[in-house]
């Protein structure tokens, strides 16, 4: 007979009981691990998505700061009656640096969008082509040295009905055997980086093309001729040459065009006809590209502005997935 009535050694039970509170320690230890894994996990968000704030909220400061220059420039040209933008004014010559403390600085540019290409004006709101425009930007890709891409293809993606132009265009039944498929837009660009989904288009053209268009939501402003690149100065007449537009650039360097007139008289467009139509001598779209180093993170924030005949300056679009975008030499701008 058992000396245990009941058939249990209390020495098992003992042993049985330890097993319990050390499985019941081990779970509270391991939701205890799980519960600060995740609190850790939410404060470095938090911590993250404050600083981002911070970063984007100077950044919109940088942005003001930008605004209140163009706005300045407007008013001195006014009071010196010359109405002209041009890429040596303050606004155009370097990447303003403003540091905020030991570990954070701002950095902030002006680039002008008025010596562009805009792409928008190859197709008029009646959905006709513009005959010059496009001549221009077919002209513009030969000086790039372009052949990946037409610019029939531009205007395809613009225009409003689903017909190609040419052989040479594209409509929906190119984009919809991409994958994965798309429709063209048959709507003016909203942005340059639109380009990325044109037939043909490659990083390499698309790279090359970029600094030579812009995509404006108002159309018939014209280029710019003091801002223009020497690739949109060549693409103003088949017969301009690397050389003239080479230049055109050096005299524009000397002495900046204060009419369209002297512009035209230019020798290197001696004979060529050139007319005016299209040609400007001010910029109204700019674009303010900003870059905040904040709390060893980095904001980046492009804006593009326009600025109307009475010298105000409004936001148009803004862009936070633009990197690399400050080119210019730094000018360090002090508290005094």
């Amino acid at each position: 007979m058992t000396p245990y009535p009941y058939g249990a050694c209390p020495k098992k039970q003992q042993g049985v009981a330890l097993i319990m509170v050390l499985l019941a320690m081990a779970l509270v230890v391991m939701l205890a691990s799980g519960m600060t894994q995740q609190q850790n996990i939410r404060v470095f968000k938090a911590g993250h998505y404050l600083a981002q704030q911070q970063g984007q909220s100077i950044a919109l400061g940088a942005e003001a700061f930008a605004r209140q220059i163009l706005m300045r420039d407007f008013e001195e040209d006014k009071e010196d009656s010359v109405m002209v933008d041009s890429l040596d004014e303050f606004w155009a010559m370097n990447a303003a640096v403003l540091p905020l403390d030991e570990n954070s600085v701002v950095e902030v540019q002006i680039d002008d969008l008025g010596g562009r290409i805009n792409l928008n004006d190859l197709v008029a709101a009646s959905g006709q082509v513009d005959p010059v425009v496009k001549d221009r930007v077919t002209r513009l890709l030969i000086a790039l040295g372009i052949n990946g891409i037409s610019v029939d293809a531009l205007v395809d993606w613009i225009d409003p009905d689903d017909q190609t132009i040419s052989a040479y265009g594209a409509e929906d039944g190119q984009y919809l055997m991409a994958e994965p498929g798309f429709r063209a837009a048959n709507q003016p660009f909203m942005s340059v980086s639109e380009l990325r989904l044109i037939e043909g288009m490659t990083e390499e053209i698309y790279v090359a093309l970029r600094p030579h268009v812009t995509t404006l939501p108002v159309s018939g402003l014209g280029i710019n001729v003091n801002t223009a690149t020497a690739q949109v100065l060549m693409s103003l007449h088949e017969d301009l040459t690397e050389a003239q537009a080479a230049s055109i650039l050096e005299k524009r360097e000397e002495d900046r065009f204060e009419n369209l007139q002297d512009f035209l008289a230019l020798p290197e467009f001696a004979g060529l006809g050139l007319k005016p139509q299209g040609l400007g001598l001010q910029t109204r779209f700019f674009e303010i590209v900003s870059r905040i180093t904040y709390d060893n993170r980095v904001v980046n924030m492009v804006s593009t502005v326009f600025r109307n005949q009475e010298g105000n300056v409004r936001t148009v679009h803004r862009d936070t997935g633009q990197k690399n975008r400050i080119t210019k030499e730094p000018y360090t701008i002090s508290e005094g």
